[in-house]
């Protein structure tokens, strides 16, 4: 009897543990300003680079930021590039994110992209790995890195609660 009492007290336990782990996941989602969402018009300048991959000097990009649910999506309609964003950490007006692709048939393009809102403007950093893997193993065969420093301006989609 004991024994039944037990399990059953680390089960109920175990189950609020899971619940309190589900809420803090969501609620980070739900701590990002609503001015983080929209277009916004980003210029990143490449500040550092490693490996044999020469990355661009600099690019001028469109970014659509928006959310369906607890998922953040970023696209760009100009390139036609679309990706879910993987929220790391929103403190405020700072917000970390990640996204993750596949670049060509054997490469991983990875962007984690650090970010401080300031109205209609986030100044950041982007950093980008590119892993290259081997086609008949799938072993690592190169990894090249960059890190961008980023400035966006908002070009539409102003929040209408001004969180």
């Amino acid at each position: 009897m004991i024994k039944k009492i037990l399990t059953l007290f680390i089960l109920l336990v175990g189950l609020t543990v899971s619940a309190e782990t589900l809420k803090a996941g969501i609620s980070k989602i739900d701590a990002l300003p609503n001015s983080f969402f929209g277009s916004w018009r980003v210029l990143a300048k490449v500040d550092k680079q490693s490996g044999t991959m020469n990355f661009r000097p600099q690019t001028v990009d469109f970014w659509n930021l928006s959310r369906v649910g607890d998922v953040i999506n970023l696209n760009n309609p100009f390139t036609g590039a679309s990706a879910s964003v993987k929220l790391d950490y929103v403190e405020g007006n700072i917000i970390r994110f990640t996204k993750t692709g596949k670049y060509d048939s054997n490469r991983v393009l990875t962007d984690t992209v650090d970010l401080k809102l300031n109205g209609n403007t986030f100044t950041g950093v982007n950093y980008i790995t590119l892993e290259t893997f081997s086609t008949f193993d799938n072993s690592l065969i190169k990894k090249d890195t960059a890190l961008y420093i980023l400035k966006g301006e908002k070009i539409s989609g102003t929040s209408i609660t001004g969180k």
